[in-house]
């Protein structure tokens, strides 16, 4: 009797042992309530440097234990394009570039709807993108808006107050194109222009896609492209018509650029001594000058966090989301110059009196002004901003005077209009 007992004990010991090794095996890669680990997938970026610094913190709050995989932002979209087209799982919660990716991550069920998050301390501009159905499926981390930098001491030379509106930015490239020292600079490489000429439409009362159709021929876009054009025709460096933004980033650091308009992200770099030649004290930021119909600049979120539907630990996910997006976050974000989207850190007299306050001025007009895409938000996005950039690119070449502006223009978005209808996209309203 005594025997078969220990032998039947044996037998349950080991049925046991055997189960827990195969749960675990299971299980352990997509991260599950009952193990109480999760994957987290981060970018090479600034802010994914500051969640791992600060990670040990939330593991020791909640006894969940974070696995991250931190690789460069090219690669975290094609890992994740491809988990899509493979139905693998990536990682529980990652990180992700809103106007690259939400679209075609909405599109194949790939984020997690968030209803239940708190989102009323975010500019609704930078939410719109993520929404679909009433939820927001991403949270917007990091923003960027389009700002003019200019230089203080040319202005003052010259006489010249910051430009207001589009005539006074144009007077003032006009008087400030002298000496070796273009008047104006933006991005001229086709491709990469499409986001900077974006508020330049906008401010025209125009629109790249409107109600999912691409009307960037109409003519407020073509009145809008033609002065983007003429601006760097005639006031832009030699050979604006190549550049994107690293180019007349080193132009303004030698000091051949009076007038530049880019994203609020470059000022950093912009003042860093280590590479300019321009004292810092010589550079303002201001908001962009207002078009002849509008005042709205591009805000955008380039980063934002999303749990995956793939993931087995919905609550833990969540909980680690909440915390990586909390406030406490995004102040320690700030203090470390990385442009955080909740609105209560820019009206944080404790962060914001260490920052330039032209810096601050802009964001929340941007906030309560901007239009919240900087492209036109598509599957194809690749090759409709190739098309956009000829336009541009025909623009500049002629200092905006083409006489095939409104052609091109047309055939372009004709061309764009029949991506939408490939990708099953036209027509849709967002």
């Amino acid at each position: 009797m005594k025997r078969i007992f220990c032998v039947l004990l044996c037998i349950i010991l080991l049925s046991v042992l055997i189960s827990g090794c195969n749960s675990g095996n299971g299980n352990e890669s997509n991260g599950n309530e009952s193990t109480g680990e999760i994957t987290v997938l981060l970018p090479l970026h600034p802010y994914g440097d500051l969640l791992i610094d600060h990670i040990h913190e939330f593991e020791e709050q909640t006894g969940i234990i974070v696995n991250i995989e931190q690789i460069n932002e090219g690669e975290i979209t094609a890992k994740q394009a491809e988990g899509i087209e493979n139905g693998t799982f990536v990682a529980d919660v990652f990180m992700t570039r809103p106007m690259t990716e939400t679209l075609n991550f909405l599109q194949n069920d790939w984020m997690l709807p968030l209803g239940d998050y708190d989102i009323s301390d975010y500019p609704e501009n930078t939410l719109e993108i993520g929404f679909r159905n009433g939820n927001p499926y991403f949270i917007p981390l990091i923003i960027e808006w389009q700002v003019l930098y200019y230089r203080k001491d040319l202005m003052q030379a010259a006489g010249l107050l910051v430009p207001k509106n589009f005539d006074e930015l144009e007077e003032a490239a006009r008087l400030l194109n002298e000496n070796g020292v273009a008047g104006f600079a933006s991005r001229g490489a086709g491709s990469p222009a499409v986001s900077q000429l974006s508020s330049f439409i906008y401010n025209f009362g125009g629109r790249y896609i409107k109600d999912g159709i691409a009307v960037f021929d109409s003519p407020e876009a073509v009145e809008a492209i033609s002065f983007y054009g003429k601006l760097l025709g005639m006031y832009g460096p030699d050979g604006v018509g190549e550049m994107s933004w690293s180019e007349i980033m080193s132009l303004f650091h030698e000091g051949k650029v009076a007038m530049w308009t880019d994203a609020s992200v470059f000022y950093g770099q912009l003042i860093d001594p280590e590479h300019s030649q321009v004292a810092a004290d010589n550079i303002g930021i201001a908001r962009l000058p207002r078009g002849p119909v509008s005042d709205e600049p591009y805000i955008m979120p380039s980063w934002g966090m999303s749990i995956s539907s793939k993931t087995e630990a919905p609550e833990h996910a969540k909980q680690f989301l909440e915390w990586a997006t909390s406030a406490e976050m995004a102040k320690k974000a700030m203090l470390e110059n990385i442009p955080m989207a909740r609105s209560s850190v820019w009206n944080d007299s404790e962060i914001t009196t260490h920052m330039n306050p032209e810096i601050v001025e802009t964001m929340i007009h941007a906030s309560q002004n901007g239009y919240p895409y900087a492209l036109p938000i598509m599957t194809s996005i690749v090759r409709a901003r190739e098309l956009i950039g000829e336009v541009i690119s025909e623009s500049i070449l002629t200092n905006g005077t083409s006489p095939r502006l409104q052609t091109l223009a047309t055939e372009n978005t004709n061309a764009v209009n029949n991506l939408l209808k490939a990708d099953g996209e036209y027509g849709t309203a967002r």
